[in-house]
């Protein structure tokens, strides 16, 4: 710990020198700079992780990992119940997908938040597909990695690239051979903009407008585009933000800052500098239209609220560990769409309703298996 914490201070101190010095020193800084962080991975150790920034209408690239890297769908029952729940949630939440892919131990999207917020959007999805995915296959513990990643992205340059690269995810995968059995891919949006598949909660029409006027015409143009898009093969330059991948490599930087030009960058955001900045500078207006911790146990309060009126059971007796059966019923009930429907924590939950997260832990299974 005290090695990366050494390693944060240095390479925020070269970064301190670039803002200070003339254009002649550059080059001298960029190289020091390059000795601090040798390769990505030793990029992503030094930048600390910021809080996620988001408000209605954002364009985001969310990519989720299966913890340890294993997988997080083990069979077709597995696959069709996770985009089921991600389409389901979508409608609910009004959050518009564009592309998609799953694969065995990770999966991408491409969306724009609704007005619930990206962060309730996923935590609806990933906390209710875990728990069935736990009690199916009965295993215990997380499934994903902790915090998956999102990356803000800039529209008009990213958009159509983005699309692209998301759905060739299962042909580099090799869970296709080709671009024509691509088209006809369950586990990918690909299909649906091809007009093989059809899944009513999938934005096609905003995409294909992307591509040409007419839907015959889009069509051809995107399998056009995608086509071109095979022989570029993985594209790390779209997988994350920060300054590095939205000028285009180290080579891009080292010329911008040679002729003494700045750009605002953020490891959360993809896009031009004027982008970073406009979506920094709104940050703290934006935040009040995300539900945080605080606003979701607001409306939790409400709904507990609304519920005990309406089944005559008081919150004292809720809280109390009462086993009436009538109390009982409307824990059980509460439970269920606190941590379902309104994505709130087990641990949370349990602190409203005045049990033990073991005891929520259980009552969803239960709930879970009958259903």
């Amino acid at each position: 710990m005290a090695q990366l914490h050494e390693k944060t201070i240095e390479f925020q101190a070269i970064i301190g020198m670039a803002h200070k010095n003339s254009r002649g020193r550059c080059l001298q800084i960029i190289q020091t700079m390059l000795q601090v962080v040798k390769n990505k991975e030793d990029m992503q150790e030094v930048m600390p992780r910021g809080p996620r920034l988001d408000s209605p209408g954002t364009l985001h690239h969310v990519i989720l990992r299966g913890i340890e890297r294993k997988n997080i769908v083990s069979d077709n029952i597995d696959r069709k119940n996770f985009v089921t729940r991600m389409g389901r949630i979508a409608v609910d939440t009004e959050t518009a997908i564009y592309a998609w892919a799953l694969m065995n131990n990770h999966a991408h999207i491409l969306l724009r938040s609704g007005s619930c917020g990206l962060p309730t959007y996923m935590r609806r999805l990933l906390s209710g597909y875990a728990i069935s995915y736990n009690i199916r296959h009965s295993r215990h513990g997380h499934l994903f990695q902790n915090r998956y990643k999102s990356i803000i992205c800039e529209e008009d340059a990213y958009f159509r690239e983005l699309v692209r690269y998301i759905h060739l995810n299962p042909l580099r995968g090799e869970l296709v051979s080709s671009l024509s059995k691509l088209d006809r891919y369950r586990w990918s949006g690909h299909g649906v903009l091809m007009g093989k598949l059809k899944n009513e909660w999938q934005d096609d029409e905003y995409v294909l407008r992307w591509f040409g006027r007419r839907v015959g015409e889009a069509r051809r143009g995107y399998k056009h585009y995608v086509s071109e898009g095979i022989p570029l093969g993985r594209r790390p330059d779209l997988v994350g933000g920060g300054l590095i991948r939205s000028q285009g490599g180290w080579s891009a930087v080292k010329a911008m800052w040679r002729q003494g030009k700045f750009e605002w960058s953020d490891e959360r955001i993809l896009g031009s500098g004027e982008f970073v900045e406009s979506m920094l500078k709104q940050a703290d207006e934006n935040l009040k239209f995300q539900f945080s911790s605080g606003e979701q146990v607001k409306r939790a309060f409400q709904l507990i609220a609304d519920v005990c009126k309406k089944q005559h059971v008081s919150r004292e007796a809720l809280q109390s560990g009462s086993r009436i059966r009538k109390v009982c019923k409307t824990r059980s009930h509460l439970a269920e769409r606190l941590v379902k429907e309104h994505g709130l924590s087990l641990a949370e939950t349990a602190r409203q309703l005045g049990v033990t997260t073991a005891a929520i832990a259980n009552l969803i299974k239960r709930k879970s298996i009958k259903s």
